[in-house]
């Protein structure tokens, strides 16, 4: 089966330093690398609302540049450090990028991420055929 990878922006110096894609296209489906909220400058924001949606903007670049949208996510998997300390505020900003039907999604309590600082990597996978029987 092919395989194309998916490199939003500048993404690709840093994804060929740690030998990894930002998205991969294999099939009918797209697999979002796992995404921190750290900021373009690599910079990781205090606000957790910020971290969050910084996140999620990362995914949604990946997305677009497979020509999709969070509409067409499946599953999410999402890695936290105090997830129920943060658990209602990561709903909310959850919201602003997913809608009905909602995808799959695992939440999971973590010791730790790569990122220093970071408390949250999501990772996602979006089907290319987003037709649905009515």
């Amino acid at each position: 089966m092919a395989r194309r990878a998916l490199f939003p922006g500048g993404a690709r110096t840093t994804a060929d330093k740690i030998k990894l894609s930002p998205g991969i296209v294999s099939g009918d489906h797209v697999y979002v690398t796992g995404m921190t909220g750290s900021r373009p400058d690599g910079t990781i924001p205090v606000d957790l609302e910020e971290q969050f949606r910084q996140a999620f903007e990362k995914i949604d670049a990946v997305l677009r540049e497979a020509g999709l949208d969070f509409g067409s996510v499946v599953e999410m998997t999402s890695y936290h450090i105090g997830l129920r300390d943060h658990f209602d505020r990561f709903c909310d900003v959850r919201s602003e990028y997913v809608s009905e039907p909602f995808p799959a999604w695992t939440a999971v309590e973590v010791a730790g991420l790569r990122r220093i600082g970071a408390v949250v990597e999501i990772k996602v996978v979006a089907s290319i055929d987003t037709s649905r029987p009515e």
